[in-house]
């Protein structure tokens, strides 16, 4: 049986592999490889790109790794240019960058707002607005863009500027797929809730006001099933929204949280 992504060409923005562990990133798109597409890894650290690049290729798999600012317009119109002028297509859109900061609005600075905003939010819109045209002319698309569970649900301490800037995703990817559904394109969302990823690590610690195995620990308790979900978890609910077996799904979100939001206390 061909795979999921067989003749497909996937762009994967924010797809490096971090120095250890695996990432969302990495992980999708590891996967979208085995399944036959021809991957490109844009990252803002070419390094990183780099490595997920070496892991598909020693798999047998079709990688290009290149540089990308989500930040920076004109960096990610280099790249969508650079993946047509490799494929001449681009049928799935993965959108997979995202940082976080702990604190409510008095505790979070306006600085530090607006580079959340800036990297969750609007680097979603400006890979959006720059691949659109390439899937509007060849008449198909599929788009995944990574939300998050806290766009739902309150999750335990202050999480202003993520929360809000995932919500902004889930709005934005709704918007799209209505607009584009007439011209063959879909837009939807994966909503990971508690991950064992390296981005939790230092990061959240000091919200769970304990050393990182002890977060991690508390974090495995939280979930309704015992423990944490991982990169794959996630890398899967994409791969589906980003296949063909997913043609008329649009519009939506997969909630992948081992039952989290469903819980009421």
């Amino acid at each position: 049986m061909p795979g999921r992504m067989q003749n497909k060409v996937v762009l994967v923005v924010g797809g490096g592999a971090p120095p250890e562990g695996l990432n969302n990133g990495k992980a999708a798109a590891l996967l979208y490889a085995r399944e036959g597409g021809a991957v490109v890894v844009a990252d803002r650290d070419l390094a990183a790109a780099q490595r997920t690049r070496g892991e598909i290729t020693a798999q047998g798999g079709d990688c290009l790794a290149l540089t990308a600012d989500v930040t920076d317009s004109a960096s990610l119109e280099r790249t969508v240019a650079a993946t047509l002028g490799a494929h001449g297509r681009i049928d799935v859109l993965h959108n997979n960058v995202g940082i976080a900061a702990t604190g409510g609005p008095v505790e979070t600075s306006e600085e530090e707002w607006n580079r959340i905003v800036a990297v969750n939010q609007t680097g979603v819109f400006l890979a959006c607005k720059h691949v659109l045209p390439a899937m509007v002319e060849q008449g198909a698309g599929a788009i995944v863009n990574i939300s998050s569970a806290a766009a739902l649900r309150w999750i335990g301490f202050p999480y202003a500027a993520y929360t809000a800037s995932k919500a902004a995703v889930l709005a934005l990817t709704q918007n799209i797929a209505l607009q584009y559904a007439g011209k063959g394109i879909r837009a939807n969302c994966v909503l990971p809730g508690l991950m064992d990823t390296p981005m939790i690590r230092e990061p959240l610690a000091a919200s769970y006001g304990a050393d990182v195995e002890t977060m991690l620990a508390k974090r495995n308790a939280q979930s309704p099933t015992g423990s944490m979900g991982d990169a794959w978890d996630t890398a899967y609910a994409a791969l589906f929204l980003a296949s063909d077996e997913a043609r008329y799904v649009n519009g939506t979100h997969i909630i992948v949280d081992g039952g989290l939001t469903a819980r009421c206390a």
